[in-house]
């Protein structure tokens, strides 16, 4: 759902010039065209005494509330691209006990909410003009998930779409495929998220590429975490537990691996959006702590990969919280991400992996931009005929 936020008694907040290539998205019925919304309509207040026509000087929001963490972030239209303005990012851990409980804690919700004031806050000092704010997988399988949806509303005034695994893989995409490798042939796009995995299978060239084919699965770092249960002692019982999570994904992924088969080519070409890349990236790097411009963008030699893979599959947790990048907030979630793309590597063996930090965020503001920009020019076009 887009929603309008009232404009804030400040303004002239200096830009942080952080710019990310956007596509010119157009808005169609169909669910896998960028803009679709499963609540039709993007409200928009009538324009203030003094406040500017020009599109460009809008801002607009994308708030994504995973299974995970609440990520915002704030831009406007700059010719094609965009320029962010204000970015916010925190863990919540949503779905912190969902796979035992179905529902959402008190406690999980607590964090979320507390999160999700600060995005408020954010959004009325940025005067945004256009914001569309999503939950996804913890949302979609809590049972109390429509209940905290609307503690959310009359909280912070934030109103959440619970968006399908359709929905999610559909931004994921439209937010990161112009960081894909050049190539020929289909290519896979994926999202390791907290509560699910997306994988859709593309086909670039386009504007926006088309899709072929995906497949949401119940497997994120958190979800898989928690199934698989409290890590064992020493390095064999370790590596027993890490193949048994390997083997859980693999499985969900098989439906998906025997269709896309026949569209694997010589040239196959990987792209994924997740803390787990942007986190094994980093540790590819050897950064000291993470920098996004080194890592978003960055292709990987996918057995420098697997090497890390291996390497964290066999630590413990204490071991892990000293590797730089990883710390205490992702020590004990980063082996799930591990076996998840271990076995999303089996399945698309592609020589090397393209890494996102971009992704469903992106995805929603580009769609925001576009058909604010398309209604805008109905609009005048409506009044030309008037006249």
């Amino acid at each position: 759902m887009a929603e309008h936020f009232p404009p804030a008694a400040q303004r002239g907040v200096p830009d942080r010039a952080e710019a990310a290539p956007a596509t010119a998205d157009r808005v169609g019925s169909h669910p896998w065209s960028p803009g679709h919304s499963r609540n039709a309509g993007l409200d928009r207040t009538a324009a203030q005494p003094g406040d500017a026509p020009a599109q460009g000087r809008q801002a607009y929001a994308a708030i994504d509330l995973g299974t995970n963490n609440c990520r915002l972030l704030i831009a406007r239209p700059t010719g094609e691209n965009f320029t962010v303005i204000d970015a916010f990012s925190r863990v919540v851990r949503l779905g912190e006990g969902l796979a035992q409980t179905g529902r959402l804690s008190d406690v999980a919700m607590d964090r979320a909410v507390a999160a999700l004031r600060i995005c408020s806050d954010k959004l009325r000092r940025r005067n945004v003009h256009l914001a569309r704010s999503v939950a996804t997988e913890a949302c979609r399988r809590a049972t109390n998930g429509p209940a905290f949806i609307e503690r959310v509303r009359e909280e912070t005034g934030i109103r959440l779409d619970i968006i399908s695994a359709q929905e999610e893989a559909r931004l994921a995409v439209l937010g990161c495929h112009i960081l894909l490798e050049d190539g020929i042939g289909p290519a896979v796009i994926f999202d390791i998220g907290g509560g699910s995995t997306e994988l859709v299978l593309i086909e670039p060239g386009a504007p926006v590429p088309r899709i072929l084919d995906w497949q949401s699965v119940p497997w994120g770092v958190v979800s898989l975490t928690e199934t698989m249960g409290a890590e064992p002692d020493g390095t064999e019982a370790l590596l027993a537990r890490y193949a048994t999570m390997r083997g859980t994904v693999a499985d969900a992924f098989a439906d998906f691996a025997e269709r896309i088969a026949a569209h694997r080519a010589p040239d196959l070409r990987l792209l994924g959006t997740s803390g787990t890349v942007t986190t094994l990236a980093s540790l590819h790097l050897a950064l000291p702590q993470y920098d996004r411009r080194a890592v978003d963008g960055l292709i990987v030699p996918s057995d420098a990969m697997r090497a890390i893979t291996t390497r964290l599959s066999g630590m413990g947790p204490a071991e892990r919280r000293t590797l730089p990048c990883i710390g205490n907030e992702r020590a004990d979630l980063v082996v799930a991400g591990c076996a998840i793309l271990d076995a999303i590597l089996d399945i698309w063996p592609a020589p090397r992996l393209g890494v996102a930090d971009r992704g469903i965020r992106e995805g929603i503001l580009r769609s925001l931009m576009s058909a604010d920009a398309e209604g805008q020019m109905a609009q005048a076009a409506l009044r030309r005929i008037g006249k």
